[in-house]
């Protein structure tokens, strides 16, 4: 498992694996240069590769062709920098896509780039070239036999002694990778003389290389027992300790780590060599692990002062192992030296530290807040995206208590919640049914001096509905209504008389429909047209009537078709002129409600019930010609004696 907190990056950047693969003639020059060497460029011979060398054109293909297939095996940085260095873009492009990528380089990274390049060396130069131009310290050993393999095996034969040259300078000796692959393609060309050249170069560096070195150092040391015996076999080597050799024999050393730290040790206090940051940063990555954490923050701490800062690749490695041994403090710590530093960790690490902590066996209130303390400190600002990464967290393991102490550490720490944050974290706290906990988030925003608008309020009062409270949705409510006022609270009545209705309470929902209105409260029309279609199916009928002369005041249409449907199933006469009046400011409605209701009487069949009603209608109603007509229509007896009407 490779850097999996960091394919975040990948994703975001996969897109882009669509351009050419040529180079722009116009590039400039980019030279590597030393304080002990003369310089040295490989880009001066760039606009030859795919004119003047055959041997380009038949081995490159696109980069992003020739891992497709193996695109899970890359870690995301060498898939960046292979799509970025492949384009043809000049230095400020380059710089600006290194920066709009995070990509930090990093000896390991280079090596990493550099292995898989082979089939496309004007890649391969100018990512060489470029960390030689700017980041020397971080080309290896192992960065230049690449480089030369990649040279030689593509029939670049002066460059290829040029770069031998200067690796000679540097005490760099040929590997036998380079060496094996270099001089298969010199003998498949019929270059003798430099095969004898290569042959006789390669034997001298098996017994003078630094590689050499590090293997006789590295086998004396790890033989057994540290003793006077180790330490006067190895000032018999009479070796020039640097730091490439001390960090490959460290390297060497990994799986024993102890030996390893016993050398480090042993190099400086000898007066042999001084530890800078190369050899530092070998010796945490030896002992960033789980059984050897004292002897790691002790070399941490000897690294401290002597004002050396942690590579991002060594923070990138040592986390990854304290991660997936949950080590969340040593995790924490680390995290904090690394950020004080130069190389600083990402955005994405904070967030993961903080989920990390939010879902550990045990939450520690303290971690989280140096976690935020020191991306702060160091100039970055927490966003909503990584609240709701840690919320998730938390109620992933059942601590959505914990959510009002992780936003105070949050905003202390100079965070803003958005509106549509405030709203989240409202809903999920009410429509949990964690009422205390909801209402101390409303109080906490009130006194963060936040504004607190209609919409986290609905959130809130939509998030008891959901959860079945409705005592405390109407509670809030009313809150909303004191602090916001009547005239935007029309959505959230909606969910509440909604939230009444579907349990069997929509009387309830009536009285407080119709006091809100007598506030100023204009509910929305759908809102009268569910709670009417609900208070007619709960024996609500005078209820809903009620509401028909709230309608029109707000300008809404009268809702007949529920009354209609009711009055015919199952209404009495008595009801259905209830009906009539409440429709109208005047005594009763137009003849053209009369008429409706009663052909709705008789599509169904209730000849009865519609001369019942009749006889009990206005005597204007009773002898209106439309309505006559449509009785004789039907076939039906004379009209019932009439019934006086009480008015």
């Amino acid at each position: 498992m490779r850097n999996q907190w960091r394919l975040l990056l990948l994703r975001n950047q996969i897109h882009h694996f669509h351009s050419s693969p040529n180079i722009s003639r116009s590039l400039s020059l980019l030279q590597v240069s030393s304080k002990h060497t003369s310089s040295f460029s490989l880009s001066s011979f760039l606009p030859h590769l795919t004119s003047s060398n055959s041997s380009f054109n038949s081995h490159y293909q696109h980069p992003f062709t020739r891992h497709f297939s193996s695109i899970h095996e890359k870690s995301p940085e060498c898939l960046i920098l292979t799509q970025i260095f492949s384009k043809p873009i000049n230095i400020d492009e380059i710089k600006d896509e290194l920066g709009a990528n995070n990509v930090v380089f990093s000896r390991d990274l280079v090596v990493d780039v550099l292995r898989d390049l082979n089939s496309d060396p004007k890649t391969a130069i100018r990512i060489f070239d470029w960390v030689s131009e700017r980041e020397s310290e971080n080309l290896s050993s192992k960065a230049y036999n690449f480089m030369l393999g990649i040279l030689g095996s593509n029939g670049f034969v002066k460059e290829f002694w040029d770069m031998v040259d200067l690796m000679r300078k540097k005490g760099y000796g040929v590997r036998k990778g380079a060496f094996d692959k270099v001089l298969e393609r010199f003998e498949k060309d019929g270059l003798q003389d430099d095969v004898e050249k290569l042959k006789g170069l390669y034997s001298k560096d098996l017994n003078s290389s630094v590689e050499m070195a590090c293997s006789r150092i590295s086998r004396i040391v790890g033989r057994g027992a540290w003793d006077e015996n180790v330490e006067k076999e190895l000032n018999e080597l009479g070796v020039n300790y640097t730091s490439e050799l001390v960090k490959m024999v460290l390297e060497k050393l990994s799986e024993e780590p102890t030996k390893g730290l016993i050398f480090f040790r042993w190099v400086e206090e000898s007066g042999l060599f001084k530890h800078d940051h190369r050899t530092y940063n070998a010796m945490a990555s030896v002992l960033g692990r789980e059984d050897c954490l004292d002897r790691f923050w002790s070399v941490i701490e000897g690294m401290r002062n002597a004002g050396h800062d942690m590579e991002i690749g060594t923070y990138v490695k040592v986390l990854e192992r304290f991660i997936k041994k949950r080590l969340v403090k040593d995790s924490v710590s680390l995290y904090e030296f690394a950020i004080n530093g130069v190389s600083k960790p990402s955005r994405q690490d904070c967030t993961l530290l903080l989920k990390k902590i939010a879902s550990a066996k045990h939450f520690d209130m303290k971690l989280f807040c140096r976690v935020v303390k020191a991306f702060t400190e160091n100039g970055f600002a927490l966003e909503d995206s990584m609240l709701d990464a840690v919320l998730k967290s938390l109620t992933s393991v059942g601590r959505m208590k914990m959510y009002n102490k992780v936003l105070d550490a949050m905003v202390e720490g100079g965070y803003k919640p958005s509106e549509a944050m405030q709203g989240r974290v409202a809903f999920d706290l009410s429509s949990s049914r964690m009422k205390d906990e909801a209402n101390e988030f409303m109080e906490k925003l009130d006194n963060y001096g936040m504004t607190l608008d209609f919409k986290t309020w609905t959130s809130l009062i939509e998030g008891h509905c959901v959860g079945g409270d409705l005592e405390k949705a109407r509670v809030s409510f009313e809150k909303m209504i004191e602090k916001e006022g009547a005239s935007s609270a029309g959505y959230a009545l909606d969910f509440l008389v909604n939230a009444y209705c579907n349990r069997g309470r929509a009387s309830e929902a009536c009285k407080t429909l119709s006091d809100l209105v007598s506030k100023g409260l204009e509910p929305q029309h759908t809102t009268y047209k569910t709670l009417i279609s609900n208070l007619l199916v709960q024996k609500g009928f005078q209820e809903a009537c009620s509401l028909l002369g709230l309608m029109k005041n707000h300008g809404f249409p009268p809702f007949l078709d529920p009354f209609i449907a009711y009055l015919v199933k199952r209404g009495t006469p008595e009801e259905a002129m209830l009906f009539f009046k409440a429709m109208t400011v005047n005594r009763f409605p137009s003849t053209n409600v009369f008429i409706r209701v009663f052909e709705a009487f008789f599509e169904a069949g209730r000849h009865k019930k519609a001369q019942n009603l009749l006889a009990i209608c206005p005597q204007y109603i009773r002898n209106h010609a439309d309505v006559l007509n449509l009785f004789c229509s039907k076939k039906l007896e004379k009209p019932a004696k009439p019934v006086a009407v009480t008015a």
